[in-house]
């Protein structure tokens, strides 16, 4: 329900304008019942949860305590236990539909209301209610479509179903039935705008858009943005669905950063590791979902990204991102054998002075060479000579090492920088 101020919805309800310290406490205090309900309703998380007391997980602490369970590992998953891990606390009969994203991954959708909870997102982006929307996004296998069409529906919306391909056909339904909203990959919008120029076709009614799956040229958010139409972005995953979105300034400017959605829990780990990395720092993404359904517990999804200071000026109050900044899998083969964020890891697990590591290749094929950058506190004469050998005794392959002061190294969620050339 849309909270109002003198006569006009600002935020879709009061939990975005909670205290922060009210927001984490409740979402601490659901945290024992939903890993309780996780363990006594789906086998998969039975397993993964085996030996741990729900009771006593009351604290992000304990809650970093968990295994981490990582995107990459679902297709194995699937495959020991169909079609969904044992991951879906609800049965497959109690669920609306199963789709089967690239690589043979399934994801569920519940019968709940905006069970994806991408309303709060659209309404950010400026979606109200009577909005006609074009919706772009895949509607076969894929989630995409039906996620954003809930969420639209749930807010009020009359959605058109167009999906992907056919442009002429999109720019015919925005012309005739004065679409005010579109929905999709913001590549596709630009096909969009450029065959209505060509056709000549009047799509002026078209006036926000809601955009994600791929990257955002800035230049092409200003070009819409001169045309009238204000652009925001979310963050989701066919998992998880919303996991972030950007908002609008009463100007319609869009503000910095991605606030997080109400539902879940987000955690930035250093790749490779369950650990918690220092707020500011990028890292993985690693999310746990209240969703009865499918919960989704310390889930990794193989994302970068940051956490921001402090808060919208929106008036939204829970913690903003820096939105998807890359990939944390960056594992990479060294003279035949494969070298994974996990043994970077490992290596500072070994060696405590390390604050902060990244293994860097170079050389060309049949030369290679990894050298560990270790930000430490001085440089303890015999520290390098010990990385060395941990580095043998972890990877089996011989590495140097280059000690480097507090604060070297860049910010971006690098563990292994691969510089080698490939013809």
């Amino acid at each position: 329900m849309a909270v109002k101020r003198k006569g006009r919805p600002e935020h879709f309800d009061r939990l975005e304008t909670r205290a922060p310290r009210a927001r984490e406490r409740a979402l601490l205090r659901a945290l024992p019942g939903l890993l309780s309900h996780a363990k006594r309703r789906a086998p998969g998380w039975t397993r993964i949860l085996q030996g741990i007391d729900p009771r006593k997980v009351k604290t992000r602490k304990a809650l970093a305590a968990l295994p981490v369970t990582r995107k990459s590992e679902l297709l194995e998953l699937q495959k020991a236990l169909p079609p969904l891990g044992g991951l879906n606390a609800t049965p497959i009969d109690g669920l609306s539909k199963l789709f089967i994203s690239p690589g043979s991954i399934h994801e569920p959708e519940g019968r709940g209301r905006d069970w994806w909870r991408t309303a709060r997102g659209l309404f950010a982006g400026g979606f109200r209610p009577g909005d006609v929307v074009v919706n772009a996004f895949a509607y076969h296998f894929t989630p995409a479509g039906s996620m954003l069409e809930s969420g639209a529906l749930a807010l009020g919306c009359t959605v058109v179903p167009t999906g992907t391909g056919q442009t002429e056909m999109q720019v015919a339904a925005i012309a005739h039935l004065r679409a005010s909203g579109y929905i999709g990959t913001p590549s596709f919008l630009k096909l969009i705008v450029e065959k209505a120029d060509e056709l000549k076709a009047d799509i002026s009614s078209l006036k926000r858009a809601q955009v994600g799956a791929e990257y955002l040229p800035p230049e092409l958010r200003r070009s819409l943005a001169e045309r009238g139409i204000a652009v925001t972005q979310m963050y989701g995953t066919a998992d998880l669905g919303l996991l972030a979105y950007e908002s609008l300034s009463p100007l319609g400017a869009v503000n910095e950063g991605m606030i997080l959605e109400e539902g879940i829990l987000l955690e930035i780990v250093r790749p490779g590791s369950g650990e918690p990395v220092p707020a500011g720092e990028v890292g993985e993404v690693v999310v746990t979902s209240f969703n009865r359904d499918y919960p989704l517990i310390r889930f990794a999804t193989g994302d970068l990204s940051a956490v921001l200071p402090g808060t919208s000026p929106c008036g939204r109050t829970n913690t903003r991102i820096r939105g998807w900044m890359g990939r944390a899998d960056q594992s990479t083969k060294v003279r035949g054998l494969f070298v994974t964020p996990a043994q970077v890891n490992e290596v500072m697990r070994r060696h405590p002075e390390i604050a902060r590591a990244r293994l860097v290749v170079a050389g060309e094929a049949g030369s290679d060479r990894m050298t560990l950058k270790c930000e430490v506190q001085g440089k303890p004469p015999t520290l390098g000579e010990a990385i060395v050998g941990t580095i043998r005794d972890v990877t089996k392959l011989r590495g140097e090492v280059e000690l480097v002061q507090p604060g070297t190294l860049p910010n971006d969620g690098k563990v292994i920088e691969d510089t080698r050339k490939y013809a």
